[in-house]
């Protein structure tokens, strides 16, 4: 995947940059508090891509060890 082409998919789902570190550059989705760097390469393997859209685009887990909450009696 072309690394514009991965920005703009990550930009669509909310994503921000946050800054540039030596060899990749970091952004963040505000709303999951996730960040995650992206390589500074042209050509990104898809495998990658996908795990830094997956990871940037999930909702954040539910912290009741998956149980919903009960209802008060």
């Amino acid at each position: 995947m072309k690394r514009v082409d991965l920005i703009r998919t990550i930009e669509g789902v909310g994503c921000q940059f946050v800054r540039h570190g030596r060899k990749h550059d970091w952004y963040r989705n505000p709303a999951t508090g996730v960040s995650q760097p992206v390589p500074r390469h042209r050509e990104i393997k898809e495998r990658l891509a996908r795990h830094i859209i997956r990871m940037l685009s999930e909702a954040p887990a539910a912290g009741g060890g998956g149980q919903e909450p009960e209802e008060p009696a």
